[in-house]
């Protein structure tokens, strides 16, 4: 009987995680380089494999290249969204929270945040949920960094939507 459970267990498993992969379906992937270092690798997932802007749900996942302190991607935050349109009010407060979410970064973390139907986000660490910003203009703009036409990086931003 206790075989049979263990085999239970690991099939209803299995299938969960199975059935979680097959949610996401791969858009574009992109590195930004700085210079001559490597930063990260970027991508982008979608239930069908394509991208619309505004397209809900999505997954960005970002593997570090390097290691990062927590400090140092809020300031890239930071200078990111002051790069982009009509920056709103409320991304200092942003900040903050993601302050109290973001750890440091190691060499082949793997730093995700999932947008939901309705726009909700959440964050993880190499698949371990972080938390979230309880915002629901936070998501669009958090996701405006790699996907705005107006983002600073329009070549990294093609190659995630699928067109480079």
């Amino acid at each position: 009987m206790r075989k049979a459970f263990t085999y239970l267990v690991l099939l209803f498993f299995h299938l969960s995680v199975a059935a979680a992969d097959e949610q996401w379906q791969l858009v574009g992937e992109a590195r930004l380089k700085v210079l001559f270092w490597s930063v990260y690798d970027s991508s982008l997932f979608s239930e069908d494999g394509r991208y619309t802007e505004g397209q809900r749900p999505l997954r960005l996942e970002i593997q570090y290249l390097r290691d990062i302190e927590a400090s140092d991607l809020l300031q890239n935050t930071e200078s990111e969204w002051e790069g982009l349109p009509g920056i709103p009010a409320a991304s200092s407060e942003w900040l903050q929270e993601l302050a109290l979410i973001w750890p440091d970064v190691k060499k082949n973390d793997v730093l995700a945040f999932e947008v939901d139907n309705e726009g909700a986000g959440e964050f993880f660490l190499n698949d371990e949920p972080l938390g979230g910003v309880d915002d629901s203009d936070f998501s669009a703009y958090f996701l405006d960094i790699w996907l705005s036409p107006e983002t600073s990086r329009p070549k990294l931003r093609q190659a995630l939507i699928g067109e480079g």
